[in-house]
């Protein structure tokens, strides 16, 4: 199951204002909660009142609570890898080790008598990973999640983020990434130029970020990485399709309520057989194999372009295709629609056999 998750900094708000932003987020469907600890500089036991309060809300609305933390609040709190009772006590699901100890400390603790998750950074291409696991941890208790760069220029080149991120889902571990959102403000130091994993992301719509995270197969959760996100942005995660590319596309005014209907309602499979040019869904030309499809003028085909054979396609009418590589005039096909430009690039995830869906961009 891919889930969706907020971050909250208690150190920067009020309890007020991180509950109203949970509570919206798990109206929206959000499962998880990303809360720092490396920043936090109060007493253990102001810390301890003010996380138990606001963790024990998060619990109530069935969010699961992950805290960051370092060796370094390990010393400052007094706490021993061997005893993860003050986490327990915050009422957290889990840690995650922002940086790392020696590989046996780390494979110890995932056999904490609390259960407690434990999440290691997945945001460095070294053997870290296998140095824990020949150290044989309880596997059911060990996960990932990549950083996020609080500082423009400075997250992950794309290349790079899918190397680090298949060392952990080649052995079966659930993964997260962080998106940014463009109505935020806060994060956990006074540099806040978005909080994201990939640099690339930095000023992509919300929407886009988490589909082109999932679309890699490498990552199950989404975390927005600053808060608070806006209620638009909460809910159009929420309406994301976790499971399958969905991309959003400009319907030509032109196109008839069959056309609307082949392309919006109908869950597309490209062909196994693949081209170059173009994304072909063909199972649609069987089911509306006896139905008319008026032509309309041809326009030239380019990359993103949406068609539909019309009548003069004989054996192909009713067929989408999506187009990848730019082609001349073909009077056999209506242009319906238009995937939208940011998503341009999603369209290269699609793969053989993978199912895709078009929604109509709002």
């Amino acid at each position: 199951m891919k889930r969706l998750g907020v971050s909250i900094y208690p150190e920067k708000s009020t309890p007020e204002q991180d509950k109203q932003y949970l509570k919206k987020a798990a109206g929206y469907g959000f499962n998880r909660v990303f809360t720092c600890l490396l920043s936090v500089t109060k007493p253990k036991d102001e810390i301890k009142v003010e996380f138990q309060d606001i963790i024990g809300y998060a619990k109530e609305l069935g969010l699961e609570v992950v805290l960051d933390i370092a060796p370094s609040v390990f010393d400052a709190l007094e706490i021993s890898y061997d005893d993860l009772s003050f986490f327990a006590e915050l009422g957290a699901d889990g840690i995650r080790l922002d940086l790392g100890f020696d590989g046996l400390k780390e494979a110890k603790m995932t056999y904490n008598e609390y259960d407690l998750k434990i999440e290691l950074n997945m945001s460095n291409d070294v053997d870290y990973l296998n140095n824990i696991l020949t150290h044989q941890p309880n596997g059911s208790n060990l996960i990932g999640c990549h950083n996020f760069y609080p500082q423009r220029f400075t997250g992950l080149p794309y290349e790079f983020f899918i190397k680090c991120s298949k060392r952990f889902k080649e052995r079966n571990l659930r993964t997260a990434a962080f998106v940014t959102s463009h109505s935020a403000e806060l994060g956990p130091w006074n540099i806040n130029d978005g909080l994201c994993t990939l640099e690339e992301h930095r000023n992509l719509p919300i929407d886009v970020q988490a589909k082109h995270l999932w679309a890699t197969g490498l990552i199950d959760d989404v975390i927005i990485g600053n808060a608070y996100a806006s209620d638009e942005e909460l809910a159009l995660l929420g309406s994301l399709n976790r499971n399958r590319l969905e991309l959003n596309v400009e319907l030509e005014e032109s196109l008839s309520a069959l056309e609307q209907k082949i392309a919006l309602e109908e869950i597309h499979l490209r062909r196994g057989d693949i081209t170059e040019y173009l994304v072909r869904s063909v199972d649609v030309r069987k089911k509306y194999a006896d139905r008319s499809i008026e032509q309309r003028t041809s326009v030239e085909q380019t990359r993103g372009d949406i068609f539909i054979g019309n009548d003069l396609f004989g054996k192909y009418k009713a067929e989408l295709q999506v187009i990848l590589k730019e082609m001349p005039v073909d009077e056999r096909k209506n242009r319906v629609a238009r995937v939208v430009k940011e998503e341009h690039f999603l369209l290269d995830y699609i793969k053989p056999w993978g199912t895709f869906t078009l929604r109509q961009k709002l």
